[in-house]
């Protein structure tokens, strides 16, 4: 639903449009942030199990939920019944199987505390362990800790990817010599040069962009831009971090700052000057579409993904072409070139901890003449 002030909301409805009241009233106290979309996105989908299995929520039990979650992908040591996600429909993955188990005790949770029923799923779902030593470091007070909550729902293991899709070789000149239009160009450039989120780099809009040293911002003295979060863009794009930003005298400050190279530069004067000043509508935002019948409107991080994901087929680069390889990549040759430090990877990436960096990205090359003369010296072949 569209809100009369920018943005949207969501919320889960019958097929007669009549609105599902359980999952709105779980879903009213996230309004105005970008989780309300993706905690009814995972919820609708276990509603639309459970009424499949004849269930509701005061007779809905933990060994049911357990089964939910096996039919939707995760490993559970029991029958789960018929199948739910069949082809074309994949089982999700490890990322969307926490979302799930978290909207899960979450969603039943407040519905036993809020009509005092079905206790014992209560009870079950509201269990704690003992603290791990990441528990204790992200606590205040992390030495007095004696447990802290669990979910049983989540699936164990791979919490964390050690090895992220990566690129492939030669993926930016690839696809820039495939692109059509200069939009897509400058797309390719600035997802390559920098750790940008294709929902922060479709949601920028002209008066974030301080390309040129010295801004009047005064955040950065190099050219740079930034990522502010906008609950109402009318492509619906939205950064994911939402630090605080405001327009001083007309100027953008603070928010998240991105350093912008001499590449991004040149691309942005070509894209400006040919095809943005052609069809641009005066909206003031920096990616347009360049054909339909919505031409010169702000171009949807959709249609982004959907234009590398076409110039990587027609480059005949193995595997799915996704923004967020170009982020894992950047992070990754970034390490490379600091001899491994999390802390500039963190700084020039965005990222939210140098601790996640160095354990994602900080592995060895396994090519290195370092590591194969390290590899020569435990094996005694050290001449």
């Amino acid at each position: 639903m569209k809100r009369v002030g920018g943005g949207w909301s969501y919320t889960i409805v019958w097929p007669d449009g009549a609105v599902e009241e359980e999952a709105d009233g779980y879903l009213r106290p996230y309004e105005g942030s970008g989780s309300q979309r993706t905690l009814a996105y995972s919820l609708v989908d276990h509603l639309r199990w459970r009424v499949r299995e004849g269930l509701t929520t005061e007779t809905v039990q933990l060994l049911d939920l357990q089964r939910y979650m096996g039919a939707v992908g995760a490993k559970v040591p029991m029958p789960w019944g018929q199948p739910w996600r069949t082809p074309p429909k994949k089982p999700y993955g490890t990322s969307a199987l926490r979302v799930a188990a978290t909207v899960l005790k979450g969603f039943y949770l407040h519905q036993c505390a809020e009509k005092g029923i079905n206790p014992e799923l209560a009870t079950a779902l509201s269990v704690r362990r003992l603290p791990t030593r990441a528990d204790r470091n992200r606590a205040l007070l992390g030495h007095t800790m004696t447990s802290v909550a669990a979910n049983p729902l989540t699936p164990r293991g791979g919490s964390r990817r050690r090895h992220p899709k990566m690129l492939p070789d030669q993926a930016r000149p690839e696809l820039i010599e495939v692109v059509n239009t200069a939009r897509d160009e400058m797309v390719v450039t600035w997802l390559s040069d920098s750790s940008l989120r294709i929902g922060g780099l479709t949601g920028l809009h002209l008066a974030d962009l301080h390309l040129r040293e010295n801004a009047p911002c005064g955040d950065c003295k190099s050219p740079h831009l930034h990522v502010c979060h906008r609950w109402g863009n009318p492509n619906r794009a939205a950064a994911k971090i939402k630090p605080d930003w405001e327009t001083v005298d007309g100027v953008v400050t603070k928010g998240e700052i991105y350093r912008v190279s001499p590449a991004m530069i040149s691309s942005y004067f070509k894209y400006m000057t040919t095809e943005y000043a052609k069809y641009a509508t005066g909206h003031g935002m920096l990616l347009i579409q360049l054909a339909g019948p919505h031409i010169g409107e702000p171009w949807t991080a959709d249609a982004a993904r959907g234009m590398l994901r076409r110039a990587g087929r027609r480059a005949e680069l193995p595997g799915r072409i996704t923004p967020k390889a170009f982020r894992h990549q950047f992070t990754n040759d970034v390490m490379d070139a600091s001899d491994g430090d999390p802390l500039v990877a963190k700084a020039a990436g965005n990222w939210a901890s140098a601790q996640m960096v160095d354990e994602v990205y900080g592995h060895p090359d396994l090519h290195s003449p370092e590591f194969t003369q390290a590899l020569k010296t435990v094996w005694g072949e050290d001449e």
